[in-house]
């Protein structure tokens, strides 16, 4: 819980070295499961993202409900993310495919010309409809799914899901801080709006 405050008007998550549960590190993850879930739609939130070494937030939706199954059946829609050694690119995806440990996904990046997304606030959205998904950062749209997309897999998008908050250290994809990464490092989240 101290990761994650009210500062200013506006949701901080904190990831910052210390020694806990096993870990070198803390941060935060918050969800909406079984509090707030959403069909449909579009989705604006406007975040300032952190960066650094070993540093993965992101801005994602998992389904209220397994109805197809295990991860990642049953899907995954990543609103944003970023890694932190590329501060100037977030990826917007879609995870979905088979049983249980076997992922397919359908996603595409986009850059800042200058700059990195910790310099300021972006709105990163989706809009959500009914067999499709188009991805938009400051109202520019860079990449959208369809039915079709997904091929002979199950369509999983057009359930309830919610939504979830996150600053990761180290992972797969992020790896492991570095001697420069600089902590603290903090998600800043301006508002979250849906409109349906």
């Amino acid at each position: 819980p101290e990761n994650s405050y009210l500062a200013d008007g506006k949701l901080v998550i904190e990831a910052k070295p210390e020694r806990i549960m096993g870990s070198n590190y803390s941060s935060a993850k918050l969800m909406t499961k079984d509090k707030q879930s959403f069909k449909y739609g579009r989705i604006d939130i406007r975040a300032k993202l952190p960066t650094g070494h070993g540093i993965w937030p992101a801005i994602w939706m998992l389904p209220a409900d397994d109805v197809y199954g295990g991860w990642p059946t049953s899907g995954e829609i990543d609103i944003v993310e970023l890694v932190g050694l590329e501060p100037e690119k977030i990826h917007g995806t879609v995870h979905f495919g088979p049983p249980v440990g076997y992922s397919q996904s359908s996603g595409d990046t986009y850059s800042l010309s200058t700059g990195a997304f910790s310099d300021e606030f972006h709105v990163f959205s989706i809009v959500w409809a009914q067999d499709s998904i188009q991805w938009l950062i400051d109202g520019v749209p860079y990449h959208s799914i369809s039915r079709a997309d997904v091929g002979t897999n199950t369509y999983p998008f057009n359930e309830e899901f919610y939504l979830i908050f996150n600053v990761a250290v180290g992972g797969n994809w992020a790896g492991a801080p570095g001697a420069h990464t600089v902590f603290p490092q903090t998600m800043m989240v301006d508002y979250v709006r849906v409109f349906q």
